[in-house]
């Protein structure tokens, strides 16, 4: 069984940073598009970004784009999210999600972390 892990979430102010984390176990991680998307009561899980394997290409979009950089780490089974410069719109729980292919799409993703909440006050 694929298990992904995210951590570093909080309860932060208004302009400061937070950097999530989210360690995978039972894949070849290196074969896998790895990406973030968050989701808020009500609401539908919105992409906000993805990295490919090999290649490392990047994708965000547009609300974090310049405030938040994607990476990972391929030999420790990690991918990161630096969120800087947070607005309480960013407020949300964060999942990390594998992916075969694709990676903006909900539905590309094969395998989804338990979340972990991001909240940023005024």
């Amino acid at each position: 069984q694929v298990q992904l892990v995210e951590s570093g979430g909080g309860s932060v102010q208004a302009g400061d940073s937070l950097r999530l984390s989210c360690t995978a176990s039972g894949l070849v991680f290196k074969n896998y598009v790895m990406g973030w998307f968050r989701s808020v009561p009500r609401k539908e899980r919105e992409f906000v970004s993805a990295i490919t394997g090999p290649s490392s290409s990047r994708y965000y979009t547009d609300s974090v784009r310049g405030r938040f950089t994607i990476s990972r780490e391929n030999d420790k089974n990690t991918v990161y999210l630096q969120m800087n410069d947070l607005k309480p719109e960013d407020t949300a729980v964060y999942y990390c999600g594998a992916a075969r292919g694709g990676g903006v799409s909900f539905g590309d993703y094969r395998s989804w972390g338990q979340g972990t909440q991001v909240t940023v006050s005024s």
